[in-house]
């Protein structure tokens, strides 16, 4: 699949192709609000992709409702998530960036399901673009 994005870009170019939303979460560490996001609630199968460089980041396989009011899922692609210690709001948490170009995606919590991971990657939607498994006939 190609992609407007090449792995890094300028800021400039982030602002220029991306939404107002999709800049303020993704290069901006903003957070979308709760139950708003279009992946929310989506199971379709396929993968989950940077929605600012194209980079895959999860299987469908992989996402789960953990009831949180964002995507979730209890695996990340290796090597595609950089794991960054966070203290803001007065709490530890451990923010999720793209490895290929560092945009902010959200954060993991170790409160997932035990009989897998026991990870909660907990990503904003406007961070994804959905790629749905090709299908033969």
């Amino acid at each position: 699949m190609s992609s407007k994005f090449t792995k890094q870009q300028s800021e400039d170019h982030y602002k220029a192709h991306l939404s107002p939303e999709a800049f303020k979460v993704l290069r901006q560490n903003g957070t979308e609000y709760p139950f708003t996001g279009v992946y929310d609630k989506h199971f379709e199968t396929g993968s989950y992709h940077c929605a600012a460089c194209n980079t895959q980041l999860f299987e469908s396989a992989h996402k789960y409702n953990s009831g949180c009011g964002w995507p979730a899922f209890d695996t990340a692609i290796s090597g595609a998530i950089l794991y960054i210690e966070d203290h803001s709001h007065g709490m530890r948490r451990v923010e999720t960036r793209c490895a290929a170009c560092n945009s902010h995606l959200g954060h993991v919590f170790e409160d997932g399901p035990v009989d897998t991971s026991g990870e909660r990657y907990c990503i904003n939607s406007v961070c994804l673009v959905f790629v749905p498994e090709k299908t033969t006939k």
